[in-house]
């Protein structure tokens, strides 16, 4: 027994005789830094012999700014270094369905779905698709009633293979009728998918534009009818692309480059290029100013079988009644942003907690007080030459005229007494969501871009910081801001008094009852969906936002 408990015992310490010393390799044990090479230098000096480590440094405000070039032609190239492996590459165009009135209504749609398909160079998307798998890039297109929007995110080192793309997709495409074919069908469904689909936000968001502006600007549909999916093929595609994809209404905007990289790249693919569709002059571009009408647009829809499985969403009635706010280029945007934070609201289900607008105005009076009612949300849509914020809510088709009510009167309450404290939480609230959203690369992508394409700057966002931050700051003449950047020290930056006046820290509770009473002296815009047997006249709510109460008139029936 004791020889197999010594053998054993060699086994597992392994035989002098055979314990070799690698030849290639680390040595068998290593020497740390509180012992052998180095015994007696404390752990909080440096080594000897190793390289000085070189942090990332901001020397002042300059690697944060968005640099700005106009090239010859007209195209504005903007970018925003930011630090990272990859970068987020994009055209935005000053296009959109709210310039559709001299053609038919959804040639954006369609666009958005042809986009990244076969061009001059590329003869499919697949072939796209795999020159930006080189570089470990994916691509993207969105359209908005005012906006469409090429983005592609890929390794910096593919900087130019992207913006050649980007060049090629929006300014050479084959429009080959296989891929229009294909992309009726896709609009087919995508207008079948949005009918079905139990949230009804996005179909109430077209109805509340179409009631608001009738017929103008951005209360065209920005889905395309039904009725025009067949009618729309190459030649309505060119003439429209030949109006409204040319330079002078296209910003190439990038986040993560170079910017002098970057405008040498937007010369080389787009400084002199022919487009598929000619050279000829736009001489048809629409310029119309929207025109605000109000109005109500209803559509009545059996929504009792919406999602149907073992627990089904009960049948609701959605209502949403909005007022004609302000262009994002007006003084008065900020006020109403603040405004709608104050608002806030959602679903009589959620999971609550810190930044979740438990506190808002729509939780607190009507999702907390009102156990039938489903949905209550304030949203506010914001253009260059106009804006609507409204409040969606929902509830069982039987209360109908109660909930119309109970909105009606939350329009009324905005024009009264504002909280110190809920508008300080509403302020702080806005500040935060807009720089969280700022960390991300594609975000700050689409801010650059949108900016620059409806004001040709940006406001920066060290502008932002300099008054977000909990530093005791001063207004002086001329819109000097001073602030301690450290105990001992201090810093000025220039602002100008726009900024101090348009910043949420300076809205006050009178900003909010003065563009509420000014929101309040318009005519309504109403959109309804469901079971409508009890919904009010248009009259009739009317009536309750011109009133002191919001209280909608008494109606007396013989019957019932």
């Amino acid at each position: 027994m004791a020889t197999v408990v010594s053998a054993a015992a060699r086994l597992l310490r392994g035989s002098g005789a055979r314990r070799r010393r690698p030849r290639f390799g680390l040595p068998a044990h290593r020497q740390f830094s509180s012992g052998g090479a180095y015994p007696s230098i404390p752990l909080s000096s440096p080594l000897p012999g190793i390289p000085k480590t070189v942090f990332a440094t901001v020397d002042g405000q300059e690697k944060f700014e968005t640099k700005v070039t106009t090239l010859d032609n007209g195209l504005r190239v903007a970018s925003q270094n930011k630090f990272g492996q990859f970068c987020t590459v994009g055209i935005l165009i000053n296009s959109g369905s709210r310039y559709e009135a001299k053609y038919l209504n959804g040639i954006a749609h369609f666009l958005e779905k042809l986009a990244f398909s076969s061009t001059a160079r590329y003869g499919s998307k697949d072939e796209i698709l795999l020159a930006l798998e080189k570089h470990g890039g994916i691509c993207d297109c969105q359209t908005s009633r005012d906006t469409t929007m090429y983005a592609v995110s890929a390794d910096s080192k593919g900087l130019d293979t992207v913006v050649g793309l980007l060049a090629d997709v929006v300014l050479h495409p084959r429009l080959t009728d296989e891929e229009i074919e294909m992309t009726r069908m896709a609009v087919q469904f995508e207008l079948e998918d949005l009918n079905m689909r139990p949230d009804p936000e996005p179909l109430l968001t077209e109805m509340i534009h179409e009631a608001a502006y009738r017929g103008n600007t951005v209360g065209l549909h920005r889905f395309c009818p039904t009725e025009n999916i067949a009618k729309i093929g190459r030649e309505v595609l060119h003439s429209y692309l030949r109006n409204y994809y040319t330079p002078d209404r296209m910003v190439l905007a990038g986040v993560g480059v170079d910017h002098e990289y970057l405008v040498g790249c937007a010369r080389k693919y787009l400084l002199e290029a022919q487009p598929a569709w000619g050279t000829a002059e736009a001489v048809d571009v629409d310029r119309s100013v929207a025109q605000y009408t109000g109005g109500i647009i209803k559509v009545e829809r059996d929504m009792s079988n919406v999602s149907l499985g073992p627990t089904p969403i009960p049948e609701l009635t959605h209502v949403m009644v909005g007022l004609e706010s302000c262009s994002f280029l007006e003084d008065d945007f900020i006020p109403f942003a603040v405004l709608n934070m104050l608002m806030g609201g959602g679903g009589s289900f959620s999971a609550g907690g810190p930044g979740k607008g438990m506190f808002s105005r729509l939780y607190l009076n009507v999702l907390n007080r009102h156990h039938w009612m489903y949905n209550a949300t304030s949203y506010h849509h914001s253009y260059e030459d106009t804006g609507l914020l409204c409040i969606h809510a929902s509830a069982d088709p039987r209360q109908v005229r109660e909930m119309v009510e109970i909105i009606t009167k939350e329009f009324i309450l905005m024009g009264g007494a504002v909280d110190a404290v809920e508008l300080e939480r509403a302020k702080t609230q806005l500040m935060s969501m807009l720089m969280m959203n700022l960390e991300a690369r594609p975000v700050i992508f689409e801010d650059v871009g949108r900016q620059v394409l409806a004001t040709h700057a940006r406001k920066l966002p060290h502008e932002l910081c300099a008054l977000i931050r909990e530093y005791a700051l001063t207004k002086a003449a001329g819109g000097l801001a001073t602030r301690p950047s450290h105990p001992g020290c201090t810093q000025t930056l220039a602002l100008p008094d726009a900024v101090w006046l348009s910043w949420p820290g300076n809205v006050t509770a009178e900003d909010i009852q003065r563009v509420t009473a000014q929101m309040l002296r318009g005519k309504p815009a109403v959109a309804a969906l469901g079971d409508l047997t009890d919904l009010p006249t248009y009259e009739h709510i009317q009536s309750a936002l011109s009133s002191r109460n919001g209280r909608l008139p008494r109606t007396y029936r013989l019957f019932r």
